[in-house]
Parts: C-alpha cells; sequence; structure tokens
C-alpha cells in the first residue's frame, strides 16, 4: 500500500482567485524571506477540506510586471508555509491553430527566453537540479484526470511554453521563430518561477490560459483595436473560468498526489555539487528552509 503524504497546495494566479474558487476567507500572511516580500499577501485557507494557499503573482491589483514580480520571494514564502505542491495559473498567446483562445493547456515542455530575473536561490554553492521534465509528471496526470471530470471545456494534455521577457509582445518575426522552435504557447511568467520550484523542491504544474493567437496569425480585417482588445479580455475571462473548474475538480480528490511522491521533492539530493563544508555556514543558515535537510 502506498504511503499517505501529508500535503499543502499552493496556488499561484492572477487577482480574484480565491473569490473565483469559492474559498472562505482565511488567515492572510506576508512571510519575511531572504530575498523580500512576496508579490502579495499569502491567503492560507481551506478548499474541500484540503489546506491550500493563494498568491497573487502580479501583486494586488496586478501592479507588478512579469519582469519585476519576486519569483525568489514568492516561491520561498510557500516553501516556508509548507506547501508541497503548486498549481500555478497564466495568461498566453497560442502558437497553434489547435490551441484555440480559451481553452486550457496542462504544459509539459518550457523555452526560457528571460534574461532579466534572477533564476536560482543558489548564488553561494553550486547546485545543479534537473530540469529535463521541468513540469511535475504527477500533478500533471492528477490535472489531466480532473480535466476528464469537466464538461464543455477543452484541455489540451501537452504544450510547451516559451517565456519570453517582455514586458512588450512578440514581433511577427519573433512569433514565427517561436512556432519553428517547437512552441505552442507564448507567456511572460512560467520562467523563472517553474525552475525556482524545482530548487526549492515544490512539485510544480502549469495551467495555461490562451487568450489570442499572439501575432503570427493575421486578424480578420477591418476590426478595431478596441474590439480586438475586449475579445481577448473575453477570452481571458473564459479561459480563467475553465480554469478555476480544473482546479475545483482536482481538489476534490487529491489521492494520487498523497499516494505518490514527487520526484521535485528529491530534487537537490544530488544536485548540491559543491563540497558542503566549503558553503558558508551563514549560507546555509539563511537557506535553511530550502535545502537544510542536506547539512543535518
Amino acid at each position: 500500500m502506498s504511503h499517505r503524504q501529508d500535503i499543502r497546495i499552493g496556488i499561484i494566479g492572477g487577482s480574484g482567485l480565491g473569490d473565483a474558487l469559492g474559498v472562505q476567507k482565511g488567515q492572510e500572511v506576508k512571510p519575511a524571506t531572504p530575498f523580500g516580500l512576496p508579490s502579495s499577501p499569502i491567503t492560507l485557507t481551506q478548499w474541500a477540506g484540503q489546506d491550500i494557499a493563494i498568491l497573487q503573482r502580479h501583486g494586488i491589483g496586478h501592479v507588478l510586471p512579469p519582469s519585476s514580480v519576486p519569483y525568489r520571494a514568492n516561491i520561498y514564502a510557500l516553501k516556508a508555509l509548507g506547501v508541497t505542491h503548486v498549481i500555478a495559473s497564466g495568461a498566453t498567446g497560442s502558437l497553434r491553430e489547435r490551441i484555440a483562445p480559451g481553452d486550457l493547456a496542462i504544459v509539459d515542455q518550457v523555452i526560457d527566453k528571460t534574461c532579466k530575473r534572477p533564476n536560482t536561490f543558489y548564488d553561494k554553492a553550486a547546485v545543479h537540479v534537473e530540469l529535463a521534465e521541468p513540469f511535475c509528471p504527477v500533478m500533471r496526470q492528477w490535472l489531466l484526470q480532473a480535466a476528464k471530470r469537466l464538461e464543455g471545456v477543452t484541455v489540451h494534455e501537452t504544450g510547451t511554453y516559451v517565456c519570453m521577457e517582455g514586458p512588450a509582445f512578440s514581433t511577427r518575426a519573433e512569433s514565427h521563430m517561436h512556432r519553428a522552435w517547437g512552441g505552442d504557447l507564448i507567456g511572460m511568467t512560467a520562467m523563472p518561477e517553474a525552475k525556482l520550484a524545482r530548487e526549492a523542491e515544490l512539485a510544480y504544474a502549469l495551467i495555461a490560459l490562451p487568450t489570442d493567437y499572439d501575432c503570427w496569425r493575421p486578424h480578420d480585417g477591418g476590426v478595431a483595436a478596441q474590439d480586438l482588445l475586449s475579445e481577448i479580455i473575453g477570452n481571458l475571462k473564459k479561459a480563467s473560468a475553465a480554469g478555476v473548474q480544473l482546479i475545483k475538480a482536482a481538489l476534490s480528490d487529491v489521492s494520487i498526489l498523497q499516494q505518490t511522491p514527487s520526484p521535485a521533492h528529491d530534487a537537490l539530493k544530488l544536485a548540491i555539487w559543491s563540497d558542503k563544508s566549503k558553503i558558508d555556514p551563514a549560507e546555509i543558515e539563511r537557506l535553511a528552509v530550502l535545502w537544510g535537510r542536506y547539512f543535518t
């Protein structure tokens, strides 16, 4: 019989996610971390009997652009609060005709084009995590099983997410290049979030919310810019509502997460290449929440 592990699920998403999930008002905390404060207060609450922690990636009122999100503080804070699994969601453009705006995609790969963001916790040690599968396979299966219980929602089982720096959107030439690379979705927030989650030994899965076809696909002629924007916002609302449905369905049965360990939970086991006796003890203590168990 499988060992049943205690879990707490963190949810990283946009404004109003807690309200959309219909969770009860919980305790709001904003823990200090070695990397500053997280984007927003983190709401600790329960949904369907599950302990969850909800974080708004872009802050209250969506005031943080992608390059300014304190990714390290966010992931560290969730880890410090006992989170074991993270569901993230984020708006994307679609690079494939088959992935329609308003659909959902449970991404399985990522191409990282970001260049301005601190992307590791470990600046004073050689720590190299495995990232061949950047999204937790156990969580992906959990979400895909839940997707089968939804009606009227198209959920794509795979997808390669190209993460660009932003905040401007792609040029048309870049959009075609991303397609040629094998990209299926384009967004600005999956990295370094997924990478840091792995460094923190958190299982992490991402639900992509396609809002439009990026700029590779020409718009219908004669449509006013304001109407296009309204259409994109409508698609985001549709995809966000579907994402909430999926998260609710998944939270209603977390047995696979309780019974199947995520590979991410031992990500540092072989990843600390430095001679541990040579790492500054103050640095070991500073990051004890993340790697302390490997120094006992």
